[in-house]
């Protein structure tokens, strides 16, 4: 028979066991990343990406997947910068993107780069361990901009490109997350402060070989606002109202051609916030992302 004090020990143990446990599958849980996987080449160039899974491949349920673009006035940023990865721990894969920056390539390469990735990762996804059936891109500043302007472009000749060895693939997204981007490259500067004015005339300089007013037919087919059209997806803004580099007019612009157009569009304004902050990838915003990701709609076989 078992006394009194073996119980007790046997109760303290499986309690030390359950909570040893509970601390390996915690410090565990955490994605796994593929690094600096190679989805074109142009010339000597590379374009990576970083593939983060779910752990041990597990995720909460049918979840797409979710191609994130850094940020940086274009020119600058890499594939590390991403505030996402809380979400590929939580079952959610996400491939984050590098692309041409403008000190290397001129507009349209960033969307080129970005849709050649796209065409990748479909044409990979066996053997990547991944679904990309359904695709949401997201990014933020002008990787925000990049994003929106890749997701409303589904088609576009000019912007398609002809970069990789995935072609026949399509390069079409089910969803859009912008994070305090930009739409529209023809208002963008009337509607800056002069903080604005000193880091978006030199960017726009690098990224089109000169200023909109110049280069009015690029700087049109650069902004996301005059490509929206009945087939663009589902879109959601997070925007800050005190944003000093990217106003946030630029996201109530297409926010408004969203409408126009009778499209879902989800617009989080984020009240007292600037360019950028922990605040715009807290538990609250990650919550709204993932209940929009919730909702996508599998692509029609």
């Amino acid at each position: 028979m078992i006394s009194l004090q073996q119980l007790r020990l046997v109760s303290r143990t499986g309690t030390l066991l359950i909570a040893l446990m509970a601390h390996r599958f915690a410090v565990g849980a955490e994605a796994t990343v593929q690094t600096d996987l190679i989805s074109a080449t142009i010339g000597d160039i590379e374009l990576k990406l970083d593939l983060h899974l779910p752990p041990n491949g597990i995720s909460q349920g049918d979840q797409p997947l979710i191609v994130w673009v850094h940020g940086g006035a274009w020119r600058a940023g890499s594939k590390s910068d991403l505030p996402l990865a809380a979400l590929a721990a939580g079952g959610y894969p996400i491939a984050s993107v590098d692309y041409r920056l403008s000190t290397t390539a001129k507009f349209p390469a960033q969307v080129h780069d970005l849709k050649a990735a796209i065409r990748y990762l479909r044409g990979n996804s066996k053997k990547l361990g991944i679904h990309a059936d359904r695709i949401v891109i997201a990014g933020s500043s002008a990787g925000g901009h990049l994003a929106a302007l890749v997701g409303t472009s589904n088609g576009s000749r000019d912007l398609e490109g002809t970069i990789g060895d995935d072609l026949r693939q399509s390069s079409a997204v089910q969803g859009i997350v912008s994070f305090y981007g930009m739409s529209n490259l023809t208002t963008i500067l009337d509607q800056s402060t002069p903080h604005g004015l000193k880091v978006r005339v030199p960017a726009l300089d690098l990224l089109l070989g000169g200023q909109p007013k110049d280069q009015p037919e690029l700087a049109r087919l650069a902004s996301p606002v005059f490509h929206v059209s009945a087939a663009s997806p589902p879109l959601l803004l997070f925007h800050g109202d005190q944003d000093p580099q990217a106003p946030i007019n630029q996201s109530h612009e297409l926010q408004g051609k969203y409408e126009e157009a009778g499209l879902h569009c989800d617009f989080v304004v984020l009240h007292g916030s600037a360019h950028g902050g922990k605040e715009f990838f807290d538990d609250q915003r990650l919550a709204i992302l993932r209940k929009f990701m919730g909702q996508l709609a599998k692509p029609s076989q």
